[in-house]
C-alpha cells in the first residue's frame, strides 16, 4: 500500500505560522534561524511562541486557519500537540527539529539542520498520516508504550537531556535494559486478549523510526488504519543481542521473544502498575487505551519520505 499522499504546490504555500517551544533544546537560536531561512524563500513567515504545555493548541483555534502552513519549532511534545489540535482537516505541520530525541522528525527522515529541514518540506509532498488517540483524548504520532521506552523518558533529566540530547535517553534506555526488568502485560486488541511476560510493550503508529536505522516489525505502516502492538521480551543478554539486530536488519522470522498483533482498539495493562509514554511524553500509569483515527494528520515530508513507513 502507497502512503496517502499528494505533492505540495509550493504556490499555495503563501504565508506560514511557526510555533516555537523556546524551552527547547535548541531555544531562540533556532526561531532567528528558521525566520531566516523562511524570508530567503519570499515565504511570510509569523512566529508565536508558546509559554506552556497547551498554549499550542489554544493559539491555533484562534488563528490556526489563517495560514497556508504550520510549522513546529521545538521537541516532539511541541510537534505532537499541534498536529492533533489541526486534526483533522487543518493546514498540513511541517515539524522542525528542535528537541532532544527529535524523534518525529527522524521518522519523517527530516533533515536536523533547521534551515534544511524547511527547505526540505517547502519543497516536498504533503501525506496523510494515522494518529493514536488515548482514553483522555491525547493524540500521539508515533507510538505509546510501556517498558524501556517509557523507563528512558522517567530516568533522564531536563538538564542531562539539554547536554547530551538523544543520547541522553540512550544511556537511560541501557540501564533499564541491563537491569533485565520483565513484567507481565495483559494486551486486548479489538477484543481479543493476550497475556505474556515483557520489557517492553509498544503500541505503534510508525513501523520505521531514525531516519531508518530500526524497523519495528513487518508491515507497520503510518497510514493503514491500523495500530500495532509490538511485544518484546528478552530473558538473555543473547536475547537483546538477537531482537537488536533483527530490528535493524529487518528480519522479522518468528521469534518466541517478539509477539505481534494489530488493530483498531487497544488497551494495555501490567502487573505491577508502569509509567506509560506517548511520543516521547509521559502520560501516567497503565493501564492506558488507545484507539486509531485513520489518516488524520496532514504532515510536509520530503519527497523521498513519500513510502515510508
Amino acid at each position: 500500500m502507497q502512503s496517502a499522499r499528494s505533492s505540495v504546490d509550493r504556490a499555495r504555500i503563501r504565508s506560514v505560522l511557526l510555533i516555537a517551544n523556546p524551552a527547547s533544546r535548541s531555544g531562540a537560536r533556532s526561531i532567528t534561524s528558521a525566520i531566516r531561512t523562511f524570508a530567503t524563500l519570499d515565504i511570510p513567515c509569523d512566529v508565536i511562541v508558546t509559554e506552556r504545555r497547551g498554549h499550542a493548541a489554544e493559539l491555533l483555534a484562534a488563528r490556526g486557519g489563517d495560514y497556508d502552513a504550520i510549522f513546529t519549532l521545538g521537541g516532539d511534545g511541541t510537534a505532537v500537540e499541534v498536529i492533533g489540535a489541526l486534526s483533522p482537516g487543518g493546514p498540513p505541520v511541517g515539524v522542525l527539529p528542535g528537541g532532544t530525541g527529535n524523534l518525529l522528525a527522524r521518522a519523517l527522515g527530516i533533515p536536523l539542520s533547521v534551515p534544511r529541514a524547511i527547505k526540505a518540506l517547502v519543497r516536498g509532498d504533503e501525506a496523510l498520516v494515522d494518529l493514536g488517540r488515548l482514553g483522555d483524548g491525547t493524540r500521539f504520532v508515533i507510538g505509546a508504550g510501556v517498558g524501556i521506552d517509557a523507563s528512558m523518558i522517567a530516568g533522564t533529566s531536563p538538564a542531562w537531556k539539554r547536554r547530551a540530547g538523544v543520547m541522553a535517553y540512550v544511556v537511560a534506555g541501557s540501564a533499564h535494559v541491563l537491569r533485565r526488568r520483565r513484567f507481565t502485560a495483559r494486551v486486548t486488541v479489538d477484543g481479543s486478549t493476550v497475556t505474556r511476560e515483557a520489557a517492553v510493550v509498544l503500541v505503534a503508529n510508525f513501523g520505521v523510526l531514525l531516519n531508518g536505522l530500526v524497523t519495528l516489525g513487518e508491515g507497520i505502516r503510518r497510514d493503514d488504519g491500523k495500530l500495532d502492538v509490538c511485544i518484546f521480551d528478552p530473558v538473555t543478554v543473547v536475547d537483546i543481542a538477537r531482537i537488536t539486530y533483527k530490528l535493524l536488519f529487518r528480519d522479522f522470522r518468528a521469534d518466541p521473544a517478539m509477539t505481534y498483533m494489530q488493530g483498531e482498539s487497544i488497551i494495555i495493562e501490567t502487573a505491577p502498575i508502569l509509567p506509560a509514554q506517548a511520543d516521547g511524553e509521559l502520560i501516567g500509569n497503565t493501564p492506558f487505551a488507545a484507539v486509531v483515527e485513520p489518516l488524520a494528520a496532514r504532515l510536509l515530508v520530503p519527497d523521498c519520505q513519500i513510502n515510508r513507513q
